[in-house]
């Protein structure tokens, strides 16, 4: 497991304005990321196809009939199919339920942004973050694999260079950590640490065959709170709160789709089209 790059914060209070920014537990955008910025953009994960390939919502949707829009849902664009059948006579009726998925690739990714599609915010949001500033990464404590498997955390040296890494001999995070202060908002409690935005990439586990799993910042905004990105981890798309100039930027950035939206808008799975 490893947090390259990041320290944890210890005065989680660095948070307070997130939380006094929050309208409550939910997923409209007001609910993931703070109200009182001038805009904000919803990034939307690439499912993909039987292939493997990257598909965006767009191209989904000339696949499946249905027309793009900003506040579109997975669930209605390739929706499951739950059909319920019924056979015999009384008193040896039976009740059968089964479920067809439309969408015969993979889904679009809950709660982590593909690592692809990170690359490309970050690229998008550096160009609104001072050179050299540290950025807030907050993880969701509730993931399962941060309480299993060997753990890295590498801190910074003194003179902002990066120390040899930390091995926690439990094979899970330091209980020290676990134990710690973590930064609460309505629903959610998360770990909170500390570092260059690009650090952003670093946070994961590996798993036993050396493949490493990246799981992207559930929170993530610069010390001087002028952005903030939340990916609420039962949602497939990430939203960012920033100014114009940015939230624009977003929109115009390769490798990305993004669709302006209003802090308002709610994002709920499930709620239809």
């Amino acid at each position: 497991m490893s947090f390259y790059g990041l320290e944890p914060v210890a005065d989680v209070s660095v948070g307070d304005w997130i939380a006094a920014r929050i309208s409550d537990f939910g997923s409209r955008v007001c609910d993931v990321v703070p109200t009182g910025f001038d805009a904000y953009a919803r990034v939307l994960h690439p499912a993909q196809d039987e292939q493997g390939h990257p598909v965006t919502w767009t191209e989904a949707c000339q696949r499946t009939g249905q027309t793009p829009h900003a506040t579109m849902l997975w669930s209605s664009i390739a929706p499951t199919i739950n059909e319920m059948r019924t056979t015999g006579r009384w008193p040896f009726r039976q009740t059968a339920r089964s479920s067809t998925a439309t969408w015969h690739g993979r889904e679009p990714a809950e709660g982590n942004v593909p690592t692809s599609t990170l690359v490309a915010l970050l690229d998008a949001l550096d160009r609104f973050t001072p050179a050299g500033s540290d950025c807030y990464h907050a993880v969701w404590e509730g993931w399962s694999w941060l309480n299993a498997g060997p753990m890295r955390l590498q801190r910074r040296t003194l003179l902002g260079g990066l120390a040899a890494p930390a091995v926690a001999p439990s094979g899970a995070l330091p209980q020290d950590l676990l134990a710690g202060p973590l930064f609460r908002l309505p629903g959610r409690d998360y770990l909170l640490f500390r570092g260059p935005l690009r650090a952003a990439l670093s946070i994961g586990v590996q798993e036993p065959d050396g493949h490493e799993e990246r799981q992207s910042p559930n929170l993530l905004w610069p010390a001087d709170r002028t952005w903030c990105l939340g990916s609420e981890i039962d949602c497939d798309s990430t939203v960012i709160g920033g100014s114009n100039q940015l939230i624009e930027a977003l929109l115009q950035a390769p490798g990305l789709e993004a669709w302006p939206v209003a802090a308002t808008d709610d994002l709920t799975p499930n709620r239809g089209w």
